[in-house]
């Protein structure tokens, strides 16, 4: 269980260190292109992930509380798969990165934009690409788990 709570410590710390880096070096509204479709873009996001429900920010905060509450109680309790450890300490750690943003800023810093010609990508940071990721195993898991129950003929 420790491991997982310094997994999210891990992700949150390199969270923090790039928001602070990009904070110190870019300027709203100009972009630095990396490759041909990524840009180092500073914008501030007063909604969820990703720029939804804008203007909630208060909202999303008392939600952020919560979630990272029951994620770190269930890492407490953890007593299934390894992966599941990770899920749950990715999304801690991205709830907690955004909400540190939040208190300390008024709203969450993003600088990572993804585009290519037509497609352009709401601008996200790093605790949301670990809320996300955390989310697909999360979800990955629940089906697997799903497929496995109805595989198993009950008694």
């Amino acid at each position: 269980m420790i491991r997982y709570y310094a997994l999210a410590a891990g992700i949150l710390g390199l969270d923090q260190a790039t928001k602070h880096l990009a904070l110190s070096t870019l300027q709203p509204g100009y972009s630095v292109d990396v490759l041909p479709f990524l840009s180092w873009t500073l914008a501030f996001n007063t909604g969820a992930a990703f720029s939804m429900f804008q203007g909630a920010g208060g909202a999303i905060a008392v939600i952020a509380v919560c979630v990272s509450g029951y994620l770190a109680y269930a890492i407490w309790k953890l007593r299934e798969t390894w992966f599941e450890g990770v899920c749950y300490a990715f999304v801690l750690a991205g709830a907690l990165g955004n909400l540190a943003d939040r208190a300390q800023h008024g709203h969450v810093v993003d600088f990572v934009h993804v585009h290519y010609g037509w497609f352009n990508f709401p601008v996200f940071n790093v605790a949301d690409s670990a809320i996300t990721l955390g989310a697909a195993g999360w979800i990955w898991l629940l089906l697997v788990d799903m497929r496995r129950r109805r595989a198993t003929p009950e008694s």
